[in-house]
């Protein structure tokens, strides 16, 4: 396999340099890896540079590679003799990035160390009850769509959903409502992928002073092609895939 350290290097420098022009600091940037259509080995050898947290798009793919990174999830201190040479120094966190169908919720939940793209009410209530009868809190962001893309997913900021997924999110004690994703369009001009980051902090600094007991912190927006640009507009996370791995390998079936 091929090694990822110079893709892992090109990006630090392009994070370090997009924080340099923002005048931030490297450590409010979270950079999560998105491993969907890549095995578990690509996962483990991204976590050899320090890296955590995986983006995984959907439930059936990530539940085959799932027992290969057991050792790697449960952290060190229950890591075997037989464990992968260049385990990670701290345990891996796995989100769920992609769209999430509510009958799919309970599976997620267990596979899942987050859930990144709620997008209604009803999705919210399952994976609360799911995550309930297995005893966890479940850290979860809100997708929003700011686009006109059909193809894309995410709740209507400004729907009856919204503002009722919002309301309800304080009560549902075993969901941790963190803050908000969003996806870029799609080749648009860099004013326009500007502006959609812009609106989902904007959106996020707006909801958070309407609703105080949720803590939206975390803002996820920017890819491989544009989180320079998410990171001068205020992204605390990033989620970069083919910048790190390389190009996707084609779907087999």
């Amino acid at each position: 396999m091929t090694s990822l350290e110079p893709n892992f290097v090109r990006v630090e420098e392009a994070i370090a340099a997009a924080c340099r022009r923002a005048g931030r600091s490297r450590a409010e940037i979270e950079l999560m890896a998105v491993s969907k259509t890549f095995p578990a080995a690509s996962i483990v050898e991204a976590a050899t540079f320090g890296l955590t947290l995986f983006g995984e798009n959907r439930v059936q793919e990530f539940a085959a590679k799932a027992p290969e990174l057991n050792s790697q999830r449960a952290g060190p201190a229950t890591q075997s003799p037989q464990a992968v040479e260049g385990a990670a120094k701290a345990p891996i966190r796995i989100h769920l990035i992609g769209h999430l169908q509510s009958n799919k919720a309970a599976r997620a939940a267990e596979l899942f160390d987050g859930i990144d793209s709620v997008d209604s009410l009803r999705l919210a209530e399952r994976l609360n009850d799911a995550a309930g009868k297995l005893g966890k809190r479940l850290p979860i962001l809100i997708e929003v769509k700011l686009s006109h893309e059909e193809a894309k997913t995410g709740i209507d900021p400004e729907s009856a959903e919204s503002a009722a997924l919002l309301e309800r999110l304080p009560d549902l004690a075993h969901l941790e409502a963190r803050g908000l994703m969003t996806i870029a369009p799609w080749g648009a001009p860099e004013e326009a992928t500007r502006a959609c980051f812009r609106s989902l902090r904007s959106l996020r600094d707006r909801w958070a002073q309407a609703h105080p007991r949720l803590a939206l912190n975390t803002l996820s927006m920017g890819m491989s092609g544009d989180f320079p640009l998410a990171i001068e507009e205020g992204a605390t996370r990033i989620r970069v895939g083919t910048a790190l791995f390389g190009k996707r390998p084609p779907p087999t079936g």
